[in-house]
């Protein structure tokens, strides 16, 4: 038996003999090993991309390209460049078609684009505070400093909005105007219509004799629309298949009331509120004008072109909108008038009500005289084919006979 201290002797020597017998083999192996030629072999074999060095190049010359300066919110650069790229006049000319209100130049789009990236006062404070090179700058920030050479940008920008849309947002409402107008004054002033309400007033009375309600000498505006909910007994025609009938009988001439009525279906899509809106809008655009044109007396030469442009502007645009507003207000006086003529109050009736309620009678009379018509024609029809049919059994007897 083995002590531990013999078998640890052992192990040791067993150990530096197997590893003096290690050294000697490489040794003998590494003369025989050729010398290698470390960059031809790296050349010929490497496994880097052929064209790392253009890469390493390439990333040389991004590293050594200088960093734009970002003054400005990420987000709101972001969205200032995605619309900047639109435009693709430079900016110093950009401005100077805006002071000049060039309107061959820029449309109301461009100007509403360009009214919506005006800078905040909080940006401007930040560009102001910008020492270094402008080139350095993003593009977001180029275009605010361009614009801030505007005195009051923003409020040039909606000067020249309003200039470009001025002559169709006129046009428009005066066309609105004049056809709310037109449509009060036909329905006021119509003989055919005042003599068909006198009759469908006749009707009414005759049914609600006996009645509380059976000698009515007012016509109410829901009148009209009782004519077609109310069924004769035998539920085959209704009021106003009798009226059409009646007036086809007795006063064919006013069967055609409706041709003196030609504004009622424009008007009937028109609504006081949003014209009342309009005319606010026209009334306070122009107060902007009157007021920038002052204010650019105080800008210096910068402001001299757009401050005659506006005067120009002005020559016409004033005695525009007056015109206009002098007809907006004689309609309301009219529009009240139509509402108490149909037996209504101004103040619980809107004139909305009054003219599509007409323009649903003028559509139940005019299917109902056609209905009318088509019946007649019907049993005109009918009587030929029950004539023609007696007379040729009368023919067929006698040839018996």
């Amino acid at each position: 038996m083995f002590t531990v201290v013999e078998v640890l002797l052992k192990f040791v020597r067993m150990f530096n003999e197997a590893h003096e017998e290690n050294c000697k083999q490489i040794k003998e192996e590494s003369i025989w090993a050729p010398e290698i030629d470390m960059s031809k072999l790296g050349t010929l074999f490497s496994a880097s991309n052929p064209n790392s060095d253009k890469a390493s190049k390439g990333k040389f010359k991004a590293a050594n390209k200088p960093k734009k300066v970002q003054l400005i919110s990420h987000s709101r650069a972001y969205t200032c460049e995605i619309m900047l790229s639109k435009v693709k006049t430079p900016f110093p000319e950009l401005m100077e078609q805006v002071l000049n209100l060039d309107e061959l130049a820029m449309d109301v789009d461009q100007v509403d684009i360009l009214k919506k990236l005006c800078p905040t006062k909080v940006e401007m404070e930040l560009l102001k505070g910008y020492k270094g090179e402008r080139e350095k700058l993003g593009k977001c920030e180029q275009f605010f400093i361009e614009l801030m050479r505007i005195p009051r940008a923003e409020a040039k920008l909606t000067v020249f909005s309003y200039k470009l849309q001025f002559s169709k947002l006129v046009s428009d409402l005066k066309n609105c105007v004049n056809n709310v107008y037109l449509s009060a004054e036909q329905l006021i002033s119509s003989v055919k219509l005042r003599r068909v309400m006198q009759t469908i007033l006749s009707l009414g009375n005759a049914l609600n004799q006996g009645t509380t309600r059976g000698a009515a000498v007012k016509f109410r505006l829901d009148s009209f629309l009782k004519l077609n909910t109310t069924c004769a007994r035998n539920n085959k025609i209704t009021l106003m298949h009798y009226l059409c009938k009646v007036l086809a009988d007795k006063l064919p001439e006013l069967l055609d009331f409706s041709k003196e009525l030609g504004s009622l279906e424009p008007a009937s899509k028109i609504q006081l509120k949003i014209m009342a809106e309009e005319m606010q809008a026209i009334t306070k655009g122009l107060e902007k004008v009157v007021q920038e044109k002052k204010l650019c007396k105080k800008d210096g030469h910068v402001s001299n072109g757009f401050r005659k442009s506006l005067e120009q502007f002005l020559a016409f645009a004033e005695p525009d909108v007056k015109s206009l507003a002098t007809l907006y207000s004689r309609v309301h006086k009219t529009v009240d008038t139509l509402i108490i003529y149909f037996g209504e109050d101004p103040v619980r009736c809107p004139y909305e009500k009054v003219v599509t309620t007409l323009l649903l009678f003028v559509r139940n009379f005019n299917q109902a005289h056609e209905d009318n018509c088509k019946q007649i024609e019907a049993e005109k029809k009918a009587t030929q084919k029950f004539l023609s049919a007696e007379s040729h059994q009368n023919g067929v007897g006698t040839d018996k006979k």
